[in-house]
């Protein structure tokens, strides 16, 4: 038997471990034996997939980023899921603040997720900085530090924005298209009260990415056996809720230039790890 395929995965929540044990069994049966390495946060994920010690990691799209930052943009995207693609976030306000466009953020608190949270920070911060609005000096940034190191995989600070803007506290918050739809759904978010101020352009969220030398052999059997995962087979269906997805697609790149000139314009990298 082959010696398996390293995945790495970062572990943002307790049911991220079964994810991972139900999407082993699977690549057993499929005959492309693998195993999973996790990590606390995905700088070291990163750092283990450009030192070799795994062959693929799960990246957030910071930590695609990253890592091509850190290869010369050398790392191959493999796959993402359907779900991955064209995502947008929205700036959202309270019907009854009044404000109606960008610029009447202007003197104004948003509040954001953690610091390092593309869908709840990153991007928001730089479409208003697209707009003309700089923060720190044209609006004030209330921002949910919950697990940094997590690239805002969890819904904790993204959510704590969300009561803050609920409570008076902000008078815009920024939230993931998904989320919201969700909060809206189960109660969270009341529809009637508030509404959408401004939407960032389409994102791509995450990817299986590899460096640069990993064996294209061993990338085409392994996604080859990922591409046979199907929603409508029962045995694949709880991982894939449980995951978020309808179907493995290949990963592409083109949706990440968004992030890339965000991280620029905040020099996210530039500060302490």
């Amino acid at each position: 038997m082959s010696s398996p395929i390293l995945v790495g995965a970062v572990i943002y929540d307790p049911k991220v471990a079964l994810i991972w044990e139900l999407i082993t069994r699977f690549f057993e049966a499929e005959g492309c034996p693998m195993d999973c390495v996790f990590y606390s946060n995905y700088k070291l994920q990163v750092d283990a997939l450009l030192a070799g010690h795994i062959h693929i990691a799960w990246n957030s799209p910071l930590a695609w980023v990253d890592a091509q930052r850190r290869t010369g943009g050398k790392c191959r995207a493999i796959a993402m899921r359907d779900t991955d693609r064209d995502r947008v976030s929205h700036l959202i306000v309270r019907k009854e603040s009044g404000i109606t466009g960008v610029a009447g953020l202007r003197g104004k608190t948003v509040a954001t997720g953690a610091k390092d949270s593309p869908q709840a920070t990153l991007l928001p911060l730089h479409l208003l900085q697209g707009q003309g609005l700089t923060p720190g000096r044209d609006f004030t940034v209330r921002r949910f530090d919950l697990l940094v190191g997590k690239h805002g995989d969890h819904i904790g600070g993204e959510q704590e924005a969300l009561r803050s803007l609920q409570q008076g506290e902000s008078d815009a918050c920024a939230v993931l298209d998904l989320n919201l739809d969700r909060w809206q759904a189960d109660g969270t978010a009341e529809p009637g009260r508030l509404a959408v101020l401004a939407t960032t352009q389409p994102f791509d969220h995450c990817n299986f990415t590899v460096p640069e030398g990993f064996s294209r052999e061993a990338e085409g059997r392994w996604t080859e056996a990922l591409f046979r995962m199907r929603y409508e087979n029962p045995d694949h269906r709880e991982m894939m809720d449980m995951e978020g997805l309808k179907a493995w697609l290949p990963g592409r790149t083109t949706g990440y230039a968004a992030l890339t000139e965000a991280v620029d314009q905040q020099r996210f990298f530039e500060g302490p790890a």
